[in-house]
């Protein structure tokens, strides 16, 4: 291994060392309390400190860095107090998960580090939202993201390296490439030469470092991050590297084969470095010792620190009340000027006055821009506000709402715009594994509002007409709000976008332009969590939300002589039990009316709910109504059938008559 020093300095050189070393020793004094059984889990970066260590070196502290579970250089480089990160690997409250998640699963604002999820990808999709943010404040600024070799076949890794390309975006893609994913080798992973060919795709820059060569990452990374600095645009770095330890301590190395194990330990980028320093007459013997001796003991007194703490004693409400990030509900009034216009014409409205109100929200969507949105509820909005605020975006919406999420960790707003709420599927797994549970396991919010166009009857077939709310409203962390009317979509999406918690938002298409109320020009809000009671009554209460509000409303057109109870919920999660279950208990009857199909629907939920709660005040069962349990069908024929709106009348005379 050969070392070029270029301009460094022996103080440099020297610090870097001990950037190398003190990872090094932390990691032999963890996989000794691994086998004393008193940390649980371990995933080692030994053989991979250069990388780590390097990386976060070239890195002002003001600029973030989004590692992996073997990058413990990037944590002690930042220089985190020890016992924190004990406290954390042992899941005491000192850490920064509270025990609710192990190992380096948690991120610190305090220290601009962003860690990962076990999904991996969308780790990527972050770094983009962050600088992003960076650059629209035009801060000079760059950000580094890390991944392994397995995770570069996941779709997020395109999507990501797609977005950063294309925005221009000052990302640093780190690969480490080190041989294994878990213990599939690389031959079965990925067929082209080296991983940084692919940036050629996406017309990235990318070189190929030696990642156990602490001095080559250093000069590499601060060549190329004031090119980044000057001209902003992403690289593509590939790390070869190699996994000494096994995937965790407990799945070992069996599955490497001896020889490459001893060509590797060859190259241990410590032993390495250490030997250059001491050849060059920078580093003696005796300076060495000291520096490991003032590391292991600064190991083992914060290890005393750590193991004093008490365990965590677990409450309810401890864990109930950190599922979501508080927001004191600001009720803003308006001037009684109002004018008569449709559904989508308010959700535009809301979100032009957003627009104004919040310097930092910005809109990102597929063909938002100049066309304006697959409905035109942002036609002319890049006159107004600019293309840096509401943005195109590339056809993948994993990476997307990801850097959603990068852009509230920086200082931001973001609403994603799901062309149909059909399309969420390729998004999903950042939803509901990283916006949904990054208040809960770190107390990092996710200021991120997923507009989602829905709901059939307009004859567009399985793709493009499915109301798919009870996939988020099964997820904690998640408010889901789903409005019936133009007053309801303008007041409740004004309170979302306030709202610090990634919020669903449910637009169903029918009513866009069926739908017409009149609704304040001014800016105003509504709270979340409150139903709306539309018609009072004592026979019956129907409960509904979206375009089966308007249905029961022509039933009931129907029938005057029905003296029900209609709740429009408008808010799904939160969900307004209190107006639920008072009317339940004056009425003894209840129906639940959804569009979505009926098995594991939240009308489920909410019968379940009235059964636990009103039982002895019930009349009759509990009644659901909704479309068949199969995916919803194009023809009008087959779509009617389908869609609960010619049941609802029978199941509903018929409860009447229990």
């Amino acid at each position: 291994m050969i070392f070029y020093r270029q301009n460094l300095t022996d103080a440099q050189l020297l610090d870097l060392y001990r950037k190398i070393l003190k990872p090094r020793l932390i990691e032999e004094k963890m996989l000794i309390l691994i086998r004393q059984g008193k940390v649980s889990k371990w995933f080692s970066g030994i053989g991979q400190e250069a990388i780590a260590a390097g990386v976060t070196a070239v890195l002002d502290e003001s600029e973030y860095i989004l590692p992996m579970h073997r990058n413990l250089g990037v944590f002690t480089s930042r220089n985190i107090p020890l016992h924190r990160l004990f406290s954390q690997w042992q899941g005491k409250a000192n850490g920064f998960t509270k025990g609710r998640d192990r190992s380096f699963h948690f991120g610190t604002q305090e220290y601009n580090i962003i860690g990962m999820i076990s999904h991996l990808g969308p780790q990527l999709g972050i770094a983009d939202g962050i600088a992003l943010a960076h650059k629209l404040r035009n801060e000079k600024k760059v950000t580094a993201v890390f991944t392994g070799e397995g995770a570069t076949s996941e779709g997020d890794f395109h999507e990501a390296l797609n977005i950063a390309a294309v925005w221009k975006l000052p990302v640093m893609f780190i690969i480490e490439n080190n041989g294994y994913g878990l213990s599939t080798p690389t031959n079965e992973q990925y067929s082209c030469e080296n991983l940084a060919d692919k940036g050629i795709g996406y017309g990235i820059d990318s070189y190929i470092i030696d990642g156990n060569n602490i001095v080559e990452v250093y000069n590499t990374l601060s060549r190329l991050k004031a090119h980044m600095l000057e001209d902003p645009h992403p690289v593509l770095l590939e790390f070869k590297t190699f996994r000494m330890r096994g995937h965790e301590e407990a799945s070992g190395t069996k599955y490497v084969p001896q020889e490459l194990m001893d060509e590797w330990a060859i190259k241990d980028p410590v032993d390495n470095y250490k030997k250059y320093l001491v050849d060059q007459g920078i580093l003696t013997a005796e300076y060495d010792e000291v520096l490991r001796t003032e590391i292991k003991q600064e190991i083992d007194w914060n290890l005393t620190i750590a193991n004093a703490e008490p365990e965590i004693v677990p409450t309810y409400n401890g864990e109930l009340d950190d599922v979501y990030k508080p927001f004191i509900y600001q009720e803003v009034s308006f001037d009684p000027v109002t004018q008569n216009i449709r559904f989508i014409d308010a959700i535009s409205n809301s979100l032009k006055q957003s627009m104004e109100r919040h310097e930092n929200l910005i809109i990102m969507g597929q063909d938002i821009a100049e066309y304006g949105g697959a409905f035109k509820i942002t036609d002319g909005f890049v006159e107004l506000f600019g293309k840096e605020r509401v943005r195109n975006t590339p056809i993948c919406e994993s990476a997307v709402v990801s850097a959603g999420m990068g852009l509230s960790i920086n200082g931001y707003k973001a609403i994603v715009e799901m062309q149909f709420a059909d399309f969420v599927s390729t998004g999903f797994n950042p939803i509901v594994n990283l916006l949904a549970k990054s208040h809960y396991r770190w107390g990092e919010k996710a200021d991120v509002v997923v507009r989602m166009p829905c709901g059939g009857g307009t004859q567009a077939g399985p793709f493009h007409s499915q109301t798919n709310e009870a996939w988020f409203t099964k997820t904690p962390g998640l408010k889901v709000v789903y409005p019936a009317f133009p007053y309801d979509a303008k007041g409740l999406l004004n309170t979302s976008i306030n709202d610090p918690n990634p919020v669903l938002f449910f637009e169903h298409k029918q009513l866009y332009r069926s739908v017409y109320q009149d609704v304040p020009t001014d800016y105003y809000t509504i709270p979340l969590g409150k139903a709306a009671v539309l018609k009072e009554g004592n026979a019956v209460t129907i409960i509904a939300f979206g375009a089966p509000v308007h249905w029961a409303l022509d039933t009931l057109s129907k029938y005057p002589e029905i003296d029900a109870d209609l709740i429009d919920l408008r808010t799904l999660q939160p969900l307004d039990t209190e107006t639920i279950f008072a009317s339940v208990k004056k009425t003894g009857k209840a129906i639940i009316y959804q569009e979505d199909t009926l098995f594991g629907g939240i009308a489920s939920d909410i019968s379940a709910l009235i059964m636990e709660e009103c039982f002895e005040y019930l009349d009759a069962p509990v009644k659901r109504v909704a479309s068949l349990d199969s995916p919803i069908p194009f023809t009008k024929a087959l779509e009617d059938q389908f869609l609960p709106k010619n049941r609802f009348e029978e199941v509903l005379l018929e409860l009447l008559k229990y």
